[in-house]
């Protein structure tokens, strides 16, 4: 029996934060995944009482979990995290640095062997209409969703070279970090969910850029090709806020594989308890 936590686009708002660590506290889950956009950007900066301004990370992120590790001793759990598309890449440094390895794995671009199980992490999306491109990618080819920035355009915190932004995608990411290996037990964290799921419906409904409506499923294509084609045991999203909302929920499957996410577009931190041995047995919570 292996209980988990996911949860995912907490965007530095620290009430959320406060209740997750409340809820790990209390419960003592083996394993906790945050499937990124962690952090504050613009306007959550300075949002009321619970924005943040200052030095996130250091201050109340790796404060907060080591307070947390302190408090449980031997219980604390595995904590697997990514950056999203709304977190700064400028920041990725600081959250894989020496002084954060006994409080979380950061997982991005790697395979991560933890007491029974793998953890396979990845923080790249397809191109959006945002200009911050430090964590977009072309997905299966050069092609970009009407009304979409290109990953070549907008900006970016760190520099990279133009044969990855032009060339790169997510399917040769994902075949990259793969391989041959056999993940049908595999556990991924990824912060796109696969697209055409109930995890990636947007809002964009009626929606027309130069007379072409827009595709209300913003998800990845090589995402979703590569749980049909390699059926890891469960994958884990978030990115799209208002998904659950409207599709009716937070869940899906493709063939034996379980997709949760965790995204919401409400006030509250939505928890989605999972045992890795039962995860038909899954629920969300929004606390």
């Amino acid at each position: 029996m292996t209980q988990c936590f996911l949860t995912s686009d907490l965007h530095g708002h620290d009430d959320r934060y406060e209740k997750l660590f409340r809820a790990i506290e209390s419960e003592k889950p083996q394993a906790v995944f945050l499937a990124g956009d962690l952090l504050p950007s613009g306007a959550a900066r300075h949002d009321g009482p619970n924005g943040w301004d200052g030095d996130f990370i250091n201050d109340f992120l790796i404060a907060g979990f080591r307070r947390l590790r302190h408090s449980l001793g031997a219980q604390y759990p595995d904590v697997f995290l990514i950056l999203g598309n709304d977190d700064s890449r400028s920041v990725e440094s600081a959250m894989c640095g020496k002084h954060t390895h006994d409080l979380w794995h950061y997982a991005h671009n790697r395979r991560l062997v933890q007491r029974s199980y793998e953890v396979y992490g990845y923080s790249y999306v397809p191109p959006t209409p945002f200009l911050l491109k430090d964590w977009e990618r072309y997905d299966v080819s050069r092609f970009v969703d009407p009304g979409c920035v290109s990953p070549e355009e907008g900006i970016r915190s760190v520099p990279v070279p133009a044969s990855e932004t032009r060339y790169g995608t997510i399917a040769g990411d994902l075949e990259n970090l793969i391989g041959s290996r056999d993940v049908r037990n595999a556990v991924f964290l990824l912060h796109t969910p696969p697209y055409q799921t109930t995890l990636d419906r947007a809002a964009l409904d009626g929606k027309v850029i130069d007379h072409v409506p827009l595709d209300v499923h913003v998800g990845s294509i090589a995402v979703r090709r590569m749980i049909e084609q390699r059926q890891p045991l469960v994958t884990l999203h978030g990115h799209i806020h208002e998904s659950a909302r409207l599709s009716g929920s937070w869940r899906d499957q493709i063939g034996r594989t379980h997709l949760f996410g965790a995204a919401h577009d409400g006030p509250e931190l939505a928890l989605v308890r999972f045992d890795l041995d039962d995860l038909a047995g899954a629920a969300r919570e929004l606390i």
